[in-house]
């Protein structure tokens, strides 16, 4: 599943091309997105602007019209110049915005709505999001706070938690774990303030650094390998994640991995540097 670091990326892209563009053509195989565009047409509103909390993206349109999508685990934002040659083929296509310079093609998204400004505030999902680590106005105080809240959680299922912290998935967990010497398998009611606070430094530190830009105004796409480590070998560019029974990049213990939660997703982390709680609670 794209992490928030990716929604960041596309919302940013997305908003480079098509803010303050009007739509010249509106194209999607969502009925529920079919009826609003036949009720109150998209074609002739302006893209005011595109942007992201968590891992949803919202594109806002002129009229008080407000597309949110969700990737989940396939979905993705394309953009293209009028005529171009779609590296997916049209059967993947769900919506496609058409201005004059650009097209913006979402594929195998699977969630996408229309909300009002209103209807969207009530949203049972986004309205109960925490503070998105990549917000310019993130508060690590505010966020470190809302973790201790939970105190029953294991700390890899808090992380991903996003009414918590939004933004953090999968990959990011088990960095975010290791970095801060924390055994995704305690109970966030064992940790020191001081522990939670490192967990959350280290969220923020390493998801800003994934979402770096030196493509200034330039409508460009992100090519990089996501990386935690910061070393320059690709190879090397995470500390534990789909490692398993590979040396620990520290002290050379083997990765070890484990699902965890109720999703059930796999977590990754050293023995050795993240020395386990007394007793592992049962999943």
């Amino acid at each position: 599943m794209p992490e928030g670091d990716t929604i960041f990326r596309a919302a940013r892209t997305l908003n480079r091309a098509l803010a303050g563009r009007v739509v010249t053509q509106f194209e999607t195989e969502f009925a529920q997105l079919a009826r609003v565009d036949d009720d109150a047409p998209i074609a002739g509103r302006t893209v005011e602007s595109v942007d992201s909390h968590g891992k949803w993206l919202h594109m806002n349109f002129s009229g008080d019209l407000i597309l949110l999508t969700h990737m989940l685990m396939n979905g993705s934002w394309h953009i293209y110049r009028p005529g171009e040659t779609w590296q997916r083929g049209r059967r993947d296509m769900r919506i496609a915005i058409h201005t004059a310079p650009f097209v913006a093609v979402a594929f195998n998204i699977q969630i996408a709505e229309f909300h009002t400004a209103q209807s969207l505030g009530r949203h049972r999902q986004t309205s109960q999001l925490g503070p998105d680590v990549l917000a310019t106005d993130f508060d690590p105080m505010e966020a470190a706070a809302r973790l201790a809240t939970r105190p029953e959680l294991k700390v890899g299922v808090a992380l991903l938690t996003q009414s918590i912290v939004a933004g953090i998935g999968n990959v990011y967990k088990s960095e975010i774990c290791f970095a801060s010497g924390v055994n995704p398998f305690r109970l966030v009611g064992s940790l020191t303030p001081e522990e939670r606070g490192v967990l959350i430094a280290n969220a923020r530190k390493f998801m800003l650094a994934n979402v770096s830009d030196g493509a200034g105004d330039h409508i460009v796409t992100y090519t990089g390998m996501r990386r935690t480590t910061g070393r320059s070998d690709p190879t090397h560019r995470l500390w534990v994640y789909r490692r398993a029974g590979e040396p620990c990049r520290q002290c050379g213990s083997a990765v070890q991995q484990r699902k965890q939660g109720l999703d059930a997703r796999v977590t990754f982390w050293c023995p050795v540097c993240q020395p386990p709680p007394p007793t592992i609670p049962t999943i």
